[in-house]
């Protein structure tokens, strides 16, 4: 589970139709009726994220028609099907149920007659109405199932929210990542995930979360495992946290070529997307926990534009390029000291 070696958890192949139907109601609050051939559902598996609205398919072309996919019927397939002569109709959706399709849904509360209902019943089609908006109910249920189909991978290291910002702190077991995470949480941030870190992606974004075993545990070396949402309560803690930032805390000696300037950037490639990574080597008297939060506002302030290591680079170019004012010693940034008597 190094950084370097992380191996994707295999991804899912299938849902059924019902336990898709089930856990979208459920999580998503959509009002979903069983329109047509509801005992197929169990039977019939969806085995992508992506959907797809076969208003070609009606219209007589299906060399490219992606029938595996979802169906969703809106405002302009039934505007279509409504313009067509009854004969034309019924030939135009037998032609789509021909098709193995996984499951229609139709949406903005549009209907279908019996006829056309019953022609997708006796293909074993299962079919759903829903009163939401397609559009909506499109970015719902794509979200749903890129969730169920999304790509995973676990990490060794503890995850933090600090000051919103999601820090992995990784390294070797021994280094003190669990005593710096509880650190932060008496200082008011919260802890997502200690040792085991279950990382998904979605939409190029990597989501952490602890796993069942372990969310709100924390292991502290020679004192054992504690609570954490028990002891320091429900602010501190999280379930889940985009990944922002990857610290990785090494020794003294097994450090090369540390990052002086912040001119350098360091990344990392979890599941095709890339990280930021910054290197830290642990000595005595370091407070690690007080970077991690520089690191968090150093973070904050690259992201709405303004990068210290940056502008100071510009500061040393413009007086290198300006002679004019060049001196032997480098000039005070106070011209005149008033009295101080503090």
């Amino acid at each position: 589970m190094s950084l370097e070696n992380q191996e994707a958890i295999p991804i899912r192949e299938d849902i059924e139709v019902s336990y898709l139907i089930e856990k979208l109601k459920e999580r998503t609050q959509i009002d979903i009726e069983a329109y047509a051939g509801e005992d197929y559902s169990k039977k019939k598996l969806v085995t992508e994220a992506d959907l797809h609205r076969p208003g070609l398919a009606l219209a007589g072309y299906t060399d490219l028609f992606t029938y595996q996919r979802i169906q969703v019927i809106g405002n302009t397939e039934c505007n279509f099907l409504r313009n067509l002569s009854e004969s034309e109709r019924n030939k135009s959706f037998e032609k789509l149920v021909s098709f193995d399709l996984p499951v229609i849904f139709i949406t903005s509360g549009n209907e279908l007659s019996n006829d056309l209902l019953k022609k997708a019943e006796d293909r074993g089609i299962p079919v759903y109405r829903t009163e939401l908006e397609t559009t909506k109910f499109m970015y719902l249920l794509r979200d749903f199932l890129e969730d169920y189909f999304a790509l995973q991978t676990m990490l060794h290291g503890t995850m933090v929210d600090v000051y919103g910002i999601g820090i992995l702190i990784s390294g070797k077991s021994g280094l003190g990542k669990s005593e710096v995470a509880l650190d932060l949480v008496e200082r008011g941030h919260r802890l997502v995930s200690d040792d085991v870190v279950m990382l998904t992606k979605k939409s190029n974004v990597l989501l952490a979360s602890a796993t069942e075993m372990n969310k709100h545990f924390m292991e502290i070396r020679g004192l054992g495992i504690i609570d954490v949402m028990s002891m320091f309560g429900i602010r501190s803690i999280r379930y889940q946290k985009r990944l922002e930032v990857i610290l990785e805390l090494s020794l003294w000696e097994d450090t090369e070529n540390l990052n002086r300037t912040g001119l350098d950037h360091d990344t990392v490639e979890i599941l095709g997307t890339k990280i930021p990574l910054i290197h830290l080597p642990i000595t005595p008297g370091k407070n690690i926990t007080v970077i991690a939060e520089v690191i968090a506002m150093n973070y904050l302030l690259k992201h709405y534009g303004y990068d210290a290591a940056e502008e100071f680079q510009k500061k040393i170019k413009k007086h290198i390029a300006d002679k004019k004012n060049r001196h032997d010693m480098p000039r005070r940034a106070v011209e005149y000291f008033e009295g101080d008597f503090e």
